[in-house]
């Protein structure tokens, strides 16, 4: 049996699009029933059940293609262990056209100075973030993070998916928001309906 090439996509947040990985792994020769993803899961986040999936798909002498080191993993740890995983399995790396063998001396430290790398980059994202955060908060423009919807919008949105003509997915999409959104503004409901009752009754 021929060797096969297995792709993997993650982005972090729902409202974020896997488009553009898509199309990188069909440009790295990778068929689109053979991609795996996970969408709304951060990289250091391990219990990613597209990534399990994806490992799980792989046999011995095939590859696990993505399209930068970031998508599969952002700590040297989480890389160590997936490194680990697809040396036992045989499975080589394709880290955006270039292919890096766990089984190999040279390309598992090669994999692994790029892990350092990715980590240290994550490191220097979030240590900019801070530092912007903090001088916007110094001239007053940093009030905290504006809601997505307005309370009438949210209203509106929750009696849709009570209504149950349209799906969550269907009600996310029409609202332009991640489902998570669309979750929290149903809990929030209930939540204020739960209080006011508990008000009625004193």
């Amino acid at each position: 049996m021929s060797a096969l090439l297995v792709g993997y996509a993650r982005c972090s947040t729902e409202e974020q699009d896997l488009t553009a990985q898509r199309d990188g792994l069909a440009k790295l020769g990778v068929e689109p029933d053979r991609v795996y993803t996970d969408h709304g899961l951060t990289g250091t986040n391990r219990e990613r059940p597209g990534l399990r999936e994806a490992l799980a798909a792989c046999r011995a002498g095939d590859t696990l293609v993505v399209t930068k080191l970031d998508r599969l993993a952002r700590s040297l740890p989480d890389a160590r262990a997936i490194a680990d995983e697809l040396t036992a399995r045989q499975v080589s790396l394709n880290l955006g056209g270039s292919v890096y063998d766990p089984t190999d001396a040279v390309g598992r430290l090669l994999f692994n100075v790029l892990a350092m790398v990715a980590e240290f980059e994550a490191d220097l994202i979030r240590l900019r973030t801070k530092e912007g955060m903090r001088v916007a908060r110094a001239k007053g423009h940093l009030r905290g993070k504006q809601p997505k919807l307005s309370r009438r919008q949210e209203a509106h949105l929750v009696s849709l998916v009570h209504s149950g003509e349209y799906s969550t997915a269907e009600v996310a999409e029409l609202f332009n928001v991640g489902r998570s959104t669309i979750y929290r503004a149903i809990e929030r409901q209930h939540r204020e309906a739960r209080a006011d009752l508990a008000a009625a009754h004193r």
